[in-house]
């Protein structure tokens, strides 16, 4: 087997593993470290949202099953979900790479900041009011050019606008899978050739991890989880940053 599968497979068992306790970040983590070994912002976005078609395809059919969708959610946030994801593979395809790879390591340092800001807080986060159709083109755009963000900022802000955040969580996910399939299909079309090494290592990675991610998700703590992932994404971010400037 290709040494680089296994790093990839190492790569979707991590993401997945962290994403299974927190139900949001693989997009993110994903992206962080295949940006750190060099791979091109662009296929890293493009591998990781085609491995997650399928991922996303079982946790959105578990959350319909167990009953946790609020389906006028689902109508607002769809369709602005998956324009804004289709504007930004767009725009990712046709940026340089080089140009653009400091900007997206400095996007996903920003995630790794807030996930270790709310790790850090004991109070409610402040309530900011922001209409779905602005967070889902958002949240669209941000998930595709970052090569993820989706859960991080709907969820999120969702959550902190007192959506109960079990629906709001079954609802993103549901979503996400539509929003992550259009933003596959995007890439598929514009890049004509993508980078399967990546794609069957993250999904090889991501489906040993899911059983364990499971008993991660009950034994472990989500806010020391969410410290570990917020400096594994910061210290990735910032070395690529160092990289790219230098």
């Amino acid at each position: 087997m290709d040494e680089r599968i296994l790093i990839f497979i190492a790569v979707g068992f991590v993401a997945q593993m962290i994403d299974g306790a927190l139900g949001m970040a693989y997009g993110v983590t994903s992206t962080s470290f295949l940006l750190s070994i060099g791979i091109s912002p662009v296929a890293a976005s493009a591998s990781v949202h085609i491995a997650e078609v399928f991922t996303t395809a079982v946790s959105g059919l578990s959350h319909l099953k167990l009953g946790n969708i609020d389906r006028a959610l689902f109508r607002r946030l769809l369709v602005p979900g998956i324009i804004g994801g289709i504007i930004g593979a767009y725009i990712l395809t046709r940026v340089p790479g080089k140009a653009i790879k400091p900007f997206i390591a400095a996007y996903l340092l920003t995630m790794g900041l807030r996930i270790l800001w709310k790790a850090a807080r004991k109070t409610p986060t402040l309530v900011v009011r922001t209409r779905h159709t602005v967070l889902a083109l958002a949240g669209g755009f941000c998930d595709a050019i970052g090569g993820g963000g989706w859960g991080p900022i709907v969820t999120s802000t969702l959550v902190a606008n007192g959506n109960d955040p079990r629906r709001s969580i079954g609802t993103v996910n549901l979503t996400e899978f539509f929003v992550t399939l259009a933003e596959a299909i995007a890439f598929i079309s514009l890049l004509r050739l993508v980078h399967w090494q990546a794609i069957l290592g993250l999904l090889i990675g991501g489906v040993i991890a899911a059983p364990f991610a499971a008993v991660l998700c009950k034994r472990m703590p989500a806010r020391a989880l969410m410290w570990v992932v917020g400096t594994l994404i910061t210290l990735l971010s910032l070395r690529t940053i160092l990289m790219a400037l230098a």
